[in-house]
């Protein structure tokens, strides 16, 4: 499978949102990535509904929902009536991650289950069967722009041997400090979905920044 990119619209400009989504619906990526944060899980506040419904009005491609948020299962009905098609909680927000995790897939959205960086990969073992996609936290959550964590590779090494055992399916999806001069290497460590912001939405031509991490 050729790698998906996810640029996030955290780093576009708000002012001109629909341009930016606009130059997203035209260029070689696969889907939207949309951080929700409540202020709670993590230090800042971002996409509300109304927000996202907007944006599912202008995307044509698949809508990407990542949720930094407290109990995530208040809301997930939510998520899917405003135009959520993969919808990834993180495990350090939910009890019961398994029930999460159904409910999330009787809603119709493929389900994802987010480690932040201090998470051990092992938690995942009972679950990782029931997942579409695993995103794994290559930098503390809560901000855009920071510098990449070098631990990640082994946490992809770690994760691809959960997913040769119990999942082949699994998408294995980083997101944060993802860039030209790191992309090759999450790849060939297994990852095959990359969540792009600063890289992609700061820099002189979108289009060619989105084909780099293509390949």
């Amino acid at each position: 499978m050729k790698q998906i990119i996810s640029p996030s619209l955290l780093s576009a400009n708000f002012l001109k949102l629909e341009d930016d989504i606009n130059i997203i619906n035209k260029s070689n990526a696969d889907w939207f990535h949309i951080d929700v944060m409540d202020g709670v899980f993590v230090p800042n506040i971002s996409f509300g509904f109304p927000i996202i419904k907007f944006i599912k009005k202008a995307a044509e491609k698949p809508l990407d929902v990542h949720l930094m948020i407290v109990d995530p299962d208040k809301y997930i009905t939510d998520f899917k009536n405003v135009g959520a098609d993969y919808l990834t909680v993180h495990y350090e927000t939910c009890n019961h991650l398994h029930r999460t995790i159904q409910n999330i897939k009787a809603n119709g959205m493929k389900a994802g289950v987010s480690l932040n960086p201090h998470t051990n990969i092992s938690v995942l073992e009972d679950v990782i069967g029931d997942l579409d996609l695993v995103l794994l936290m290559s930098v503390n959550p809560g901000f855009g722009g920071q510098k990449f964590i070098e631990n990640t590779y082994k946490k992809i090494e770690q994760l691809s041997i959960l997913k040769e055992k119990y999942n082949k399916n699994l998408i294995i999806e980083i997101d944060g400090g993802v860039d030209n001069t790191n992309y090759k290497k999450l790849l060939d460590k297994g990852a095959n979905a990359l969540v792009a912001g600063s890289y992609i939405f700061k820099s002189e031509n979108m289009f060619e920044a989105i084909d780099v991490l293509k390949g």
